[in-house]
């Protein structure tokens, strides 16, 4: 069994879906981790070393796709780069970052929909207005109004067809540089509307308002967090607060590029590849994760003759 079936198979309650895993893991004690991916390869890897659920980036996707994380890409190139995860993991949950759900109620139902329908676990949007800009770039972030979001949320529960299928609720309030009291009443009103889980985000250097938040409130959503800042504590120290799931949201894109820059650069400058074979996969690897010795085996299997196999036997 390669590490994809294992995950696949691993104890995460008697569900039958992805959504209903992702549900199950966010309510087991502890805090789960879900690990950021933007394409077959980097979910296939996140598995590989033991993740059992993934995060598909908005700013990961885009940024794979060239583009920037301020809405450039549109919801079906994004939601194709969700197929190939979801194809290549099958069973793992994703939760899709969702953006704004790209304008209205009817937008976010039919980005949900069609996430649901290309095998995501859930959804999450956030309350910035379309089109938005990534959460660390900038401070222009506005938000939009509570009614307008939580009617987001309650149409795309409206529209789910697998009842455990997970939306995700994200306040940007403290993002906005807002008071607290702005983000505990966006989150009451959020989880009122039917959010299965709440995104409370901040980009300050500790997880003190994070830990103000949790300390705060009062709600049973589950609530989960991505400390891309705040990044010196551990997951255990996050469980210790309450938080139910942490969001590594853009480390595997960022060590990609990081990799793939420095490996650009030693070639242009050696006029050759002889300083990077140390520092580049094995092609041996890669066949590995995606058992290449599987399709050689089923080769052999269906394309010999069977007349001529029955005789040769």
């Amino acid at each position: 069994m390669n590490a994809t079936e294992q995950a696949s198979s691993s104890d995460l309650g008697s569900t039958r879906s992805a959504g209903g895993r992702l549900r199950h893991l966010l309510h087991t004690p502890g805090a789960c981790q879900l690990m950021g991916v933007h394409d077959g390869l980097s979910a296939r890897i996140a598995v590989a070393e033991g993740f059992e659920a993934l995060w598909a980036s908005g700013l990961c996707m885009s940024t794979a796709r060239g583009v920037r994380d301020s809405d450039e890409a549109s919801w079906t190139e994004l939601l194709t780069l969700v197929g190939t995860m979801t194809d290549a993991v099958p069973g793992v949950p994703v939760l899709v970052d969702g953006d704004t759900g790209y304008g209205n109620f009817n937008t976010a139902r039919r980005f949900a929909g069609r996430a649901e329908r290309v095998g995501a676990a859930g959804v999450c949007f956030e309350d910035k207005v379309f089109p938005k800009m990534n959460s660390f770039f900038g401070d222009g972030h506005e938000l939009a109004p509570v009614a307008e979001f939580c009617g987001k949320i309650r149409a795309s529960k409206d529209a789910q067809r697998d009842p455990d299928f997970v939306v995700v609720a994200r306040t940007e309030a403290l993002i906005s540089n807002l008071p607290m009291e702005e983000a505990l009443d966006r989150a009451a009103a959020y989880a009122e509307a039917g959010a299965d889980a709440l995104f409370i985000h901040s980009r300050m250097s500790t997880p003190q308002q994070i830990a103000t938040f949790m300390e705060r409130w009062e709600g049973s959503t589950p609530v989960l967090i991505a400390p891309t800042t705040y990044h010196t504590p551990s997951v255990d120290d996050f469980a210790a607060l309450g938080i139910a799931g942490c969001i590594w949201a853009n480390h595997s894109m960022r060590a990609a590029f990081a990799a793939m820059r420095d490996v650009c650069q030693r070639i242009r400058t050696d006029r050759g590849i002889f300083g990077v074979e140390e520092q580049v996969a094995p092609l041996k690897e890669i066949f590995g994760l995606f058992d290449y010795e599987g399709l050689e085996k089923d080769e052999s299997c269906y394309t010999q003759d069977p007349d001529l196999a029955a005789v040769q036997g």
